[in-house]
């Protein structure tokens, strides 16, 4: 860890926090992430031994602790940590009060499924099996399909066909879905201006933009 040499408060904490990932990674230990893999689907992007190194940082901090039970690693905030809930949430309302633009580098369709996923109203969908398949303009071939489930209660993604047959098929842009999610344009907007259309019996499409909802950050106020 480099060194401000201050005796300021916010450049020790800095001297922890501004390191490229580690809020991230804290981001992602809020929002519920416990293993490594969830860890990294949090962060595609960031490579398995920068995750690990970052890790190593923080539990030596005593942000976050390591647990090994059954030969499976699992980590959690302490309460230094926890603590920094806060941080990440105002850092989060303010990236959207005031940073508005999104490049085409920005766009993740992996970050974004996960973040959907996670969390998804469950207690909206029905209590039968329930699958919403996603097409994805724009994004890469490998990653422009996407089968949203819930299955007893639990809600999963993946990147390939379950064989389960689609309760709802949902068509539209990565940038679209992306800037529904964050707030930017609301489910009715984009589907009055046909930039997203919903395939299924109308009760279902109906339905859909409550199943898939919005970020708990879309609430935040934008500036006029």
């Amino acid at each position: 860890m480099s060194s401000y040499g201050q005796f300021c408060p916010v450049a020790k904490a800095m001297e922890l926090l501004d390191e490229r990932w580690t809020m991230l990674v804290v981001r992602e230990l809020i929002l519920g992430s416990r293993h490594f893999n969830d860890l990294r689907r949090g962060v595609p992007r960031m490579s398995p031994t920068l995750l690990s190194k970052r890790l190593q940082t923080l539990a030596r901090a005593g942000v976050i602790e390591r647990t090994d039970v059954g030969g499976r690693t699992s980590y959690s905030l302490t309460e230094a940590g926890r603590e920094l809930a806060g941080v990440v949430d105002a850092l989060g309302a303010w990236g959207v009060r005031w940073i508005g633009e999104l490049g085409d580098r920005d766009l993740d369709p992996h970050l974004l499924m996960w973040d959907i996923r996670r969390t998804v109203p469950v207690d909206e969908w029905p209590r039968t099996r329930t699958v919403v398949n996603f097409r994805l303009s724009g994004a890469p071939p490998k990653a422009s399909s996407w089968w949203l489930f819930v299955v007893h209660g639990e809600a999963d993604v993946c990147d390939f066909d379950p064989g389960f047959d689609p309760t709802a098929t949902v068509a539209t842009s990565l940038r679209t879905l992306t800037q529904i999610w964050r707030g930017d344009l609301s489910w009715q907007q984009a589907l009055r201006e046909r930039s997203v259309t919903i395939e299924a019996p109308t009760d279902v499409r109906r339905a859909v933009p409550a199943w898939i909802g919005q970020s708990h950050l879309a609430a935040v106020p934008r500036p006029a």
